[in-house]
């Protein structure tokens, strides 16, 4: 395998991580409001034990969002100076709405007042809502195409990006994630939250799949193989065996099952549309790919060995606290929860 499909590989990994870990923190953020019931004070623990599900691994989880980003920089410079300009309001978006979710998870707890907890509730679930699809219109619309001239700029006005593949993307990633960080819920917390995050994926987990294998259905029709097709395959089956997991109430095999379907899905997108990194809707051959995308043999090379050492570095600490904090979750009488 040469340095250049390596570091496409890597990139797509990194992008696949980041929707795997941070899907859930944005899943568990949107449905704060959905699975969250009684009166004010149960609706309140409630929305305080799903937050401590994520409370110590939402910020570790989005440093795979940096490193993909720096990797497509660093490694691919070509579809960087192409696809940031082109969705640059999307990523904007996606920036304002990790900034203000990060500050509200902090000051959330600031004051134990119930009007001031609302407000940052509510924030964090608008900003986890507006990040995912943010990120899903992005790559959405850098693996089905942007209106792309032969000099790498896009074609039109400032919302000409605007269209199907971006609508999809968004769709699909939010979708996804409403489901995962249901599952997650139903896998790290006990009692009536539990029970409600299960009924909420196994009622919605069918419908939530289809955007996104819709995406890499397309990809893999434009562009695919036999490889990229089962792989294919392997999503959609993978959304029968979560549903049936969650059916008697296996939530840890519903995960897995539920994480492999967007693991087949990426890497059928990927690989079927690799050696194209963006394309075109304007002509095919306006297509950005790998090659006239990358950096020199030499860079990648020089950051092939920086990531060899780093890298397992991520791993290991992110590893270590998934492990930490593997136990599920109780509802905290409100007296305590108001000191959490």
């Amino acid at each position: 395998m040469d340095l250049q499909t390596l570091w496409f590989a890597a990139v797509a990994v990194l992008w696949t991580g980041f929707l795997l870990l941070e899907g859930f923190d944005f899943g568990v953020a949107a449905l704060l409001p959905v699975l969250s019931r009684g009166d004010a004070a149960q609706r309140r623990a409630d929305k305080n034990l799903m937050l401590r599900t994520i409370g110590p691994v939402w910020d570790g989880n989005e440093v795979w969002l940096v490193t993909a980003v720096g990797a497509v920089f660093a490694a691919f410079p070509g579809w960087y100076a192409t696809w940031l300009p082109a969705m640059y309001l999307p990523f904007v978006l996606l920036l304002l709405a990790l900034i203000v979710r990060a500050v509200a998870f902090e000051w959330r707890h600031q004051r134990h007042d119930a009007a001031w907890d609302a407000t940052w509730t509510r924030v964090i679930t608008g900003g986890s809502v507006v990040a995912a699809l943010a990120i899903g219109g992005a790559l959405g619309a850098t693996t089905l195409g942007l209106p792309i001239a032969a000099d790498g700029t896009r074609v039109g006005g400032a919302f000409s990006w605007v269209g199907w593949p971006v609508a999809l993307g968004a769709v699909a990633v939010l979708a996804y994630s409403l489901v995962h960080g249901a599952v997650f819920l139903a896998l790290k917390t006990e009692g009536p939250v539990r029970e409600r995050a299960r009924a909420f994926a196994l009622r919605w987990s069918p419908l939530a799949a289809l955007p996104l294998l819709a995406w890499a259905g397309l990809v893999v029709l434009r562009s695919g193989g036999l490889v990229s097709t089962v792989l294919w395959l392997v999503a959609a089956l993978a959304v029968v065996g979560t549903w049936t997991r969650l059916k008697v109430d296996r939530e840890g095999q519903a995960f897995l099952g539920w994480a492999l379907v967007l693991l087949a899905s990426a890497a059928a997108v990927f690989g079927a549309g690799y050696p194209t990194v963006v394309a075109s809707t304007v002509d095919p051959a306006f297509d950005v790919v790998v090659g006239g995308a990358s950096v020199s043999d030499y860079t990648l090379t020089v950051m092939t060995w920086v990531a060899g050492v780093g890298l397992p570095v991520v791993l290991g600490y992110q590893a270590w606290t998934y492990w930490v904090f593997r136990k599920r979750l109780t509802a905290e009488p409100e007296h305590e929860a108001a000191h959490a």
